[in-house]
């Protein structure tokens, strides 16, 4: 999935195993009566405070107001956005055909939303066909049913030479020609929308096609059998475009402002890295849409805050400060907050935040490439301290690999790398390299950056190595640094702490290693940050992805974790317990792991 919100960017996004589900509700649920898309939903474990402040009769109406520090990644573009805050916009304005729901318990477990049920799975596993809820509409003058077509010119806007989106390794490799149209989309202007759109309506993606029988069923033909597929149609890729936004470059402010909305709310007004604010859509269908109440009548979001302010604003319920946008609490805080109704705390299943390795820096003689030399400072860093940074273990849990619990392949738990700066020391010697000095990006706006920083700093002092630190705004660290590659090709930082989640539960395995290991994903279209490559890795991904079944497949990636901590590839902190604070005024603020947030479209505000 891809970065998280609190720590980094990146995914959660949806799915799990393909079946039929049990039919679950809850009494003032944002989802009323939904089918989840597994059979047997394993549960995400960890520490889990459910204060949903769900009683009484919901209330319609009202201004829900949240306070945040930062943007959204991709101005609101519906197709490319490949962070858990773009996920939590486009909920409002862009249903997806897959959904996590407000129902506590069940957050993790994706149900239909724009779909009408599960992919129905033909031809020996490799064509899922999913058909469109009649009476979901976009907002245009008339309103127009969203169909088909519209999830097609999503999926090819996907790959768009302009900002394509970061999580392609997901699926590019069994989508039938996904990556031939790709490649010839990557050859056209990035910079005219003439251009883009023309090659959008004068080439197909032979895997992505409309049933002729049914204009509102897509049809997915695979390369092969791919058991994880049904989680991967939660990703951005796969929400409907309406054709209006061929007139737009993606990315841009002008496309945000002015596309069609099918979901509860549509976009009143964007102002890049300062607000947004969205008004309730008049086209939108209550009962053409199980996953979302839309209760209040406005959402407006404020991005100019800072962490301890904002949440101080909402502890003393402050007026107009009712909920978090893209912060969490404060670790330290939380030890205090656990009894207080006001606060939710749920586990990411997510590996965040953990420590990149920059392979590609020539700093120090290109020293970073050298896998021992990371397994020396694997060995320098002491987890337990960072922990602390973090609130501790019962806020969050240490991780000493790769996979989180949660996603198939997680156990059983091994450590490679236990505190050990004796050993580091000596494998560094070993390795010939001496009077190391290191650059760390990491945010300076985050409550836990600087400590993480200052804690890593006086690990690696006492093996010898000299950190210092490159600070970047929460708006800067992805987009200006991560993303693009060319802060890493040109040796500006050799660490850098960074945050990931999978892009869907429970078979998400895909979503951790394809994005951020494989040789395929280098920025700017994939999320390998470190321009990590080791081929017997690359294998193992390859042997995972065409395992014929979940449990070969869970098989599969836990080797492939293995083989990424051997490497030493990143380094694991924690498995995080995500944290979100309201007001007392806010009502069925259910928190959603997948997207570490409540689904706003589901709140009601009172009192």
């Amino acid at each position: 999935m891809a970065a998280v919100a609190m720590i980094a960017v990146g995914c959660s996004s949806s799915g799990t195993k393909t079946g039929n589900g049990s039919t679950t509700s809850s009494p003032g649920s944002g989802g009323s009566t939904s089918t989840t898309l597994c059979a047997n939903c394993a549960p995400v474990t960890g520490l889990q405070i459910s204060n949903p402040n769900s009683g009484g009769t919901p209330v319609t109406g009202g201004t829900l107001t949240v306070l945040g520090t930062s943007d959204v990644d991709n101005n609101l573009d519906p197709n490319i956005g490949y962070y858990t805050l773009d996920y939590l916009a486009s909920l409002l304005y862009n249903r997806p055909l897959y959904a996590y729901p407000s129902v506590t318990g069940q957050t993790f477990n994706a149900v239909p939303d724009l779909a009408t049920a599960a992919p129905a799975i033909s031809n020996n596993g490799t064509l899922y066909s999913v058909t469109i809820r009649t009476g979901a509409m976009w907002n245009t003058t008339p309103p127009r049913q969203v169909n088909a077509a519209d999830v097609v010119r999503g999926v090819k806007r996907s790959c768009n030479p302009a900002t394509p989106f970061g999580g392609q390794p997901d699926f590019s490799g069994v989508l039938m020609g996904y990556t031939d149209f790709c490649t010839g989309f990557s050859k056209v202007s990035a910079t005219s929308a003439s251009a883009q759109a023309a090659y959008i309506n004068g080439h197909d993606i032979s895997g992505v096609t409309v049933d002729p029988t049914n204009p509102l069923t897509v049809q997915f033909h695979l390369t092969k059998a791919a058991s994880f597929f049904t989680g991967v149609l939660n990703l951005p890729p796969f929400n409907p475009a309406p054709v209006e936004l061929l007139s737009y470059l993606p990315n841009s402010t002008a496309l945000a402002t002015h596309q069609p909305s099918d979901g509860p709310y549509m976009i009143k007004s964007y102002n890049p890295n300062t607000s947004i604010v969205f008004s309730r859509n008049p086209a939108w269908n209550a009962s053409a849409d199980p996953v979302d109440k839309a209760y209040v009548n406005e959402i407006d979001v404020s991005e100019t805050g800072n962490q301890a302010g904002i949440v101080s604003q909402i502890l003393t319920n402050t007026p107009q400060a009712d909920m978090l946008w893209d912060i969490g609490v404060p670790p330290t805080q939380i030890p205090g907050l656990l009894h207080d109704p006001r606060l939710q705390l749920q586990t990411e299943g997510a590996t965040n935040p953990y420590i990149i390795f920059n392979t590609v820096s020539k700093n120090n003689g290109g020293a970073m490439a050298k896998a021992q030399v990371r397994q020396a400072l694997s060995y320098a860093i002491n987890r337990t301290e960072l922990i602390q940074n973090h609130g501790g273990s019962q806020v969050d849990p240490p991780l000493t690999h790769l996979i989180a619990p949660g996603t198939d392949g997680s156990g059983p738990n091994f450590d490679d790398y236990p505190y050990d700066p004796n050993k580091a020391k000596q494998m560094l010697q070993q390795a010939g390299v001496t009077n190391l000095t290191l650059t760390m990006l990491y945010r300076n706006q985050s409550s836990t950056g600087p400590k993480d920083f200052q804690t890593l700093q006086a690990n690696l002092a006492a093996i010898g190595v000299t950190l210092k630190g490159l600070t970047a705004s929460n708006a800067d660290f992805y987009g200006k640094y991560l993303i693009p590659g060319t802060a890493a090709k040109n040796s500006q930082f050799d660490l850098a702490e960074a945050g990931w989640g999978p892009d869907w539960y429970p078979t998400g395995g895909p979503s951790y290693f394809l994005p951020i290991l494989s040789t395929t994903s280098f920025p700017p279209s994939g999320s390998n940050y470190g321009f990590f490559g080791d081929p017997t890795l690359d294998n193992l991904m390859n042997q995972a992805v065409a395992a014929p079944d979940p449990a070969s497949a869970a098989a599969a990636w836990h080797q492939a974790d293995q083989e990424a901590m051997a490497q030493a590839a990143v380094y694991p902190i924690a498995d995080p317990n995500g944290s979100s604070l309201h007001g007392a005024r806010v009502h069925n603020c259910v928190y959603v792991g997948p997207y570490q947030n409540c689904n706003l479209a589901n709140i009601w505000v009172a009192g």
